[in-house]
């Protein structure tokens, strides 16, 4: 499974299908398992569950056992996940299945197929994982919905389970082996929200490069900042991606300069002092090394969510190839927490240069061409955006807090069983905190460009690109003069810039 087919099934109109050859796979796993249980111990089908595998159950109670691992672990709290969340969780747990190495009867993933392709969200708290053995109690969650019970979001509306699989036609999860065990088990639901979180963090990457080269159109920059020869210069992968989407948002653009015409013409470079910087700002010129390793971040993160996805997660391993049942710890979250705290600590730097860039728009006596925070308005009695910086500022300082790595804070917990956990969970909740966050700074400084535009009158010298983009935003928020409240428009520009899939870079 695809990264991108994901995307689509989550944000476009694709229905998920399930390939003919994998689910014959599929059972063929699961009459090896029917036919390999007999007469042996293996944990999570005769024995209790964590420091219970040291007990066995009887055999009369073994579809009991799986029905309870379900129903006593479905103890999540705090508000429930998105549905595109819990959807991107739902495809994370049908990849798992897909590898064939769980001992499940087919009809689970049907069942969860049916669930992803007519939009039934169970009820999935935030707070509950501490992404060791997987996402149990978010996990649970689900599994208590595919059994008929708790509740799901169908339609916009919260109702019972059981009364929206009747309404489908659909019948509940059945228990054969270990059903319960295998959908509770595994990194899904930190894989989920880390895929939702990387197709908005791509995004965001892309609007903070075409947003820095409509600031240096702005700053009427020499353009060689983002030339190839001074960025392949320096063999990091991300930062030649960087250049060459500055190249492509600013292609066409009159308003930069050409140093060998300003600065390397004899008849022109004999003044003594440059008004004009030499050298812009880092925050305006150093954009291809700084966003060059968001992206390379963001590549090696998408990769492994792709491995995960593509990954059986639950344990044990039951492998029909080689005839036997591995007992390990494939559930554990450690390669998704650790790259969701990357992801997140990348965005943080993202939100950290829009900042910066947002203070030289705002600050007249550092950029020397824009009125006091793009105050068009009269000086002393108009504010201009003054306090949209506030809001930057505070907001890009709670991601610099959040910044602090997740992955390394392990509580043992279980009995000591769950001695070292990832916390994955968590770290890609966070991720998605600084995520919207860095949105939120990102729409402020798509506004202020705008307005810088207009402060100057170079709407008609920008780029087509660069053009599209302060159009759209005119669209949403029209030039000022007096005083105006922003809240609005800074929620719209996030909404565009969230849902806008044009003009991107590549």
């Amino acid at each position: 499974m695809k990264l991108s087919s994901v995307y689509d099934i989550l944000f476009g109109n694709t229905e998920l299908t399930l390939p003919e050859g994998e689910m014959k796979q599929v059972a063929e796993s699961y009459e090896f398992l029917k036919s390999f249980v007999a007469d042996k111990v293996i944990y999570g089908i005769n024995t209790g569950f964590g420091p219970m595998a040291q007990w066995r159950v009887d055999d009369s109670h073994l579809k009991e056992l799986q029905y309870n691992i379900i129903r006593s672990h479905a103890t999540g709290a705090g508000a429930p996940l998105p549905d595109v969340e819990i959807r991107a969780a739902m495809l994370a747990r049908i990849g798992t299945f897909m590898q064939a190495r769980s001992g499940i009867h087919p009809s689970v993933i049907e069942l969860l197929q049916e669930f992803v392709n007519r939009g039934i969200y169970p009820f999935i708290p935030q707070h509950g994982s501490v992404g060791a053995s997987g996402d149990l109690v978010q996990l649970a969650h689900i599994a208590l919905c595919l059994i008929g019970e708790g509740k799901v979001h169908y339609r916009g509306e919260w109702r019972p389970s059981a009364d929206v699989l009747k309404a489908e036609g659909l019948e509940p999860m059945r228990i054969y082996i270990r059903e319960g065990l295998s959908v509770t088990n595994g990194t899904s639901v930190m894989t989920g929200i880390s895929i939702v979180n990387m197709y908005y963090a791509e995004r965001l990457l892309r609007h903070a490069t075409l947003a820095s080269a409509w600031l240096n159109e702005i700053a009427d920059s020499f353009d060689d900042y983002m030339s190839v020869e001074e960025n392949i210069c320096r063999r990091q992968p991300g930062q030649q991606v960087i250049a060459r989407w500055l190249r492509q948002a600013s292609q066409g653009s009159r308003h930069l300069q050409k140093r060998e015409h300003e600065l390397y013409d004899p008849e022109r470079n004999r003044d003594s002092y440059f008004e004009h910087k030499v050298q812009a700002y880092y925050s305006l010129r150093c954009i291809p090394q700084i966003y060059g390793p968001v992206y390379d971040t963001l590549a090696n993160a998408a990769q492994v969510l792709e491995n995960e996805l593509n990954s059986a997660c639950d344990n044990p391993i039951v492998d029909y190839t080689t005839k036997n049942i591995y007992h390990g710890g494939n559930f554990h979250g450690d390669y998704i927490s650790l790259e969701a705290d990357k992801v997140k600590i990348a965005i943080v730097r993202v939100a950290m240069t829009a900042e910066r860039q947002l203070n030289y728009l705002f600050h007249d006596r550092i950029n020397g061409i824009l009125p006091p925070f793009l105050n068009m308005g009269v000086l002393g009695l108009n504010y201009g955006m003054q306090a949209c910086q506030f809001t930057a500022t505070s907001t890009t300082a709670e991601c610099q807090t959040l910044a602090m790595p997740n992955y390394v804070h392990s509580i043992p917990n279980n009995n000591d069983n769950q001695d070292i956990v990832s916390m994955g969970t968590n770290s890609a909740l966070l991720c998605r905190r600084v995520i919207d966050n860095a949105y939120q700074v990102m729409s402020i400084l798509f506004i202020a460009l705008a307005q810088a535009t207009d402060c100057l009158g170079i709407a008609d010298k920008l780029s087509p690109r660069t053009r599209e983009q302060y159009d759209a935003v005119r669209a949403i928020c029209p030039r000022f003069v007096e005083d105006t409240p922003f809240y609005d428009d800074i929620a719209r520009i996030e909404e565009y810039l969230r849902n806008n899939t044009e003009n991107y870079l590549e």
